[in-house]
């Protein structure tokens, strides 16, 4: 039996070439192992009928998010680049929606919402208007990173009231520091989020 139907999405985090490939600028150790098992949720998904969302970080050369101009990150996922690029072996089909963050330069972990780095004032996506506008009530999230974008966007989805589950064989942490994706999952796990 899956565990999808029509009124599911699939959200699949980042999972880019710069994050998912040991070649690329801001690699997530063991990235690149959640291909597989994305894919199958992604075929379970779509004979389904659940709806499948892939985001992006999607950066310009210059912003406030990467380290060279005052921010935490190597520069990572710039618009139209390799390392932007979704990772080859990953499912994606033409015509699938995506959600692409970053795009003028905003801070943005979650796929609901980006924040502008110097006002702080926050934007949608337009990811919930999407997922409402098609009948979803729950989500579930895979991708890259545990500690970051996958957190970000599972807790929103949850703070938006869509029941919300993240698939840990399916996520990956960066861990600056020691045990950041435990302290993750945990900090999900309050915010009423299933991790399965």
């Amino acid at each position: 039996m899956s565990r999808y139907d029509e009124k599911m999405a699939l959200i699949v985090v980042d999972v880019q070439n710069d994050f998912a490939d040991p070649n690329g600028s801001l690699y997530v150790p063991g990235g690149e192992e959640v291909v597989d098992f994305i894919n199958r949720e992604i075929a379970a998904a779509r004979d389904a009928g659940a709806t499948v969302v892939f985001t992006q970080d999607w950066h310009p050369a210059v912003t406030p998010h990467f380290s060279k101009e005052g921010g935490i990150w190597p520069v990572h996922c710039v618009a139209g680049t390799w390392g932007a690029e979704l990772h080859p072996q990953l499912d994606h089909a033409a015509g699938e929606t995506r959600i692409q963050k970053g795009v003028t330069g905003e801070d943005g972990y979650s796929a609901f919402n980006v924040s502008d780095p110097e006002t702080k004032v926050i934007s949608s996506t337009g990811l919930e208007r999407l997922l409402r506008d098609s009948g979803i009530e729950t989500a579930v999230v895979v991708g890259l990173a545990t500690d970051y974008c996958v957190k970000a966007t599972a807790i929103d989805a949850a703070v938006a009231q869509f029941t919300t589950t993240v698939l840990e064989e399916g996520v990956r942490a960066v861990n600056l520091k020691p045990d950041d994706g435990s302290r993750a999952v945990e900090e999900m796990r309050q915010a009423g989020v299933t991790i399965s």
